[in-house]
């Protein structure tokens, strides 16, 4: 089975091949993390060549159905994220 791996372990692993502390590694991770969520949230695309790309996308209102009662819902328009898979990541799953 394939192992999981955490922002812990991704942390420790790159902190272990490139000589810095887990600690800036973490920090580094946590202001990626933060910088793609608001480029994002903020519509705006945001693009690692060859890795991924996030971007926000509309989604328009629609009606549902209601799984307990089947009873029909509104389903308010909203905004979702897409990712795409690069060039490079794909490669690598081959």
């Amino acid at each position: 089975m394939a192992e999981t791996i955490n922002k812990t372990t991704l942390a420790s692993k790159i902190a272990a091949s490139t000589d810095l502390s887990q600690a800036k590694v973490t920090a580094v991770l946590d202001e990626l993390f933060a910088e793609v969520s608001s480029a994002v949230a903020a519509g705006d695309k945001v693009s690692i060549p060859g890795f991924f790309t996030a971007e926000r996308t509309e989604t328009a209102a629609r009606t549902g159905r209601n799984p307990q009662t089947g009873a029909e819902i509104q389903i308010a328009a909203g905004h979702r994220v897409k990712l795409t898979a690069g060039s490079k990541l794909k490669a690598a799953v081959k």
